[in-house]
C-alpha cells in the first residue's frame, strides 16, 4: 500500500479507500445490493490486510445502518487507531428542522447521531455530502469549525458542488479563520472527467485532494462495453449519475490496454485516475474482495503517454452529474 497526506494536512490516507456505500440494510435503504454484517466481513478484513485505512461511508447511507456495520467492522477487524474514518452530513434523515441539510441545528444533531451509530467518540473525515443553497455559508463553516474544536471531528471535507460553490466556502472559513476543507469528494473516472475543467484546478491551488468516487464509472470501464453484471442490472443509481453515452471507443481502448498487458481493466482504468496530481485515494464501493484487490494492485500500474493518449482521445464534453 502506498500513503498520500490529505490535501496539505497533516493526515496520511491509504492511496485506495474503502466505499461503505456497499453496505447497510437493504430495507432502510435506496441499494438493493448492499451487504449486511457477515457478508461485509471478507471485504473489510481485505481492506486491513492491504493497509486500506480509509473508510467512506455516510450517515444517509440505508438509513445509517452503514455506519453501523462500518463501526462495528472497526471494532472486528482492526482498531479505532488505525482506521481514518470518514462520514457526511447533509441528505434527510428525518422530518425535523435537524434532519436534514447544513444548518448549525443539521450539523450539531447529526455529528452527534453519526457518533452513536458508529460507536466512536471522533470521525477523522467529516464531510459535507452536497452543498446548501438554503443556508448561508457562514452558518455552516463555523458550525463545522465548532465540531473540530470540540473534537468530535478532525478534519472537514466536501463533496460533489460546482467550483463556485466550494471556492465561496473556502473563503468564508480563511476570513474568519475557521477550519477550511482538506478534501474534495467528486465524480471522476474516464467516462466523467469535468472536474478537470474548473474543479482540479482550484484544488491545486488549494492544497486540497480529490477523493474521487465511482472512479470505475459504475463499472462501464471494468468490463467490456454492454455486459452487464447482477448489481448493475438493478442500480437505479446509475442512470442519473452517470447517464448512457457512447463511450463504447473509451471501454475498447481500456480492454486493448489490458489485454496487451495481461491485467483486468479495472486496474488500467484505476491506474488512470491514480495518476491526476490532485488524486489522493479514490474511493472504491466495493461487493467482492477481489475489487479491492484490483484497485489496490493499480498503484503499481504505470501508463504509457500513448497509452494515455489513447485512453483520453475518444472523450466528449458532458454535463456534470451526481450533484
Amino acid at each position: 500500500m502506498q500513503y498520500t497526506n490529505l490535501g496539505r494536512s497533516g493526515l496520511k490516507v491509504s492511496r485506495v479507500a474503502l466505499g461503505c456505500m456497499s453496505f447497510g440494510d437493504t430495507s432502510r435503504g435506496f441499494n438493493e445490493w448492499a451487504l449486511g454484517d457477515e457478508a461485509a466481513g471478507p471485504i473489510f478484513r481485505t481492506a486491513v490486510d492491504l493497509g486500506v485505512t480509509l473508510w467512506d461511508t455516510a450517515n444517509f447511507y440505508h438509513d445509517g445502518t452503514s455506519e453501523e456495520i462500518v463501526g462495528r467492522a472497526i471494532r472486528r477487524y482492526s482498531r479505532r487507531e488505525d482506521i481514518v474514518l470518514a462520514t457526511k452530513v447533509f441528505y434527510k434523515m428525518h422530518d425535523g428542522p435537524g434532519g436534514s441539510g447544513l444548518s448549525r441545528k443539521a450539523i450539531l444533531e447529526q455529528v452527534d447521531a453519526s457518533l452513536r451509530r458508529l460507536d466512536t467518540d471522533y470521525v477523522d473525515l467529516y464531510q459535507i455530502h452536497r452543498f446548501d443553497p438554503d443556508t448561508p455559508v457562514e452558518e455552516t463553516m463555523e458550525a463545522l469549525h465548532d465540531v473540530v474544536k470540540v473534537g468530535k471531528v478532525r478534519y472537514l471535507g466536501a463533496s460533489s458542488m460546482w467550483a463556485w460553490q466550494f471556492a465561496k466556502l473556502q473563503h468564508t472559513a480563511e476570513l474568519h479563520r475557521w477550519t477550511k476543507f482538506v478534501s474534495m469528494q467528486d465524480q471522476y473516472s474516464l467516462l466523467q472527467r469535468e472536474e478537470e475543467r474548473e474543479m482540479f484546478g482550484l484544488l491545486a491551488d488549494q492544497g486540497v485532494s480529490s477523493l474521487p468516487w465511482s472512479p470505475l464509472a459504475k463499472g462501464r470501464v471494468a468490463r467490456p462495453w454492454g455486459e452487464q453484471t447482477a448489481r448493475s442490472a438493478i442500480d437505479s443509481a446509475a442512470s442519473w449519475i452517470l447517464p448512457q453515452h457512447d463511450d463504447r471507443a473509451i471501454v475498447a481502448e481500456v480492454q486493448r490496454i489490458a489485454q496487451e498487458r495481461g491485467l483486468p481493466m479495472a486496474q488500467v482504468a484505476m491506474a488512470w485516475v491514480l495518476r491526476n496530481p490532485v488524486v489522493a485515494a479514490p474511493i472504491l464501493g466495493v461487493t467482492k474482495p477481489r475489487h479491492l484487490v484490483d484497485a489496490v494492485a493499480a498503484l503499481d500500474v504505470e501508463l504509457s503517454d500513448t497509452e494515455v493518449a489513447a485512453l483520453e482521445k475518444h472523450y466528449t464534453p458532458r454535463t456534470p452529474t451526481g450533484f
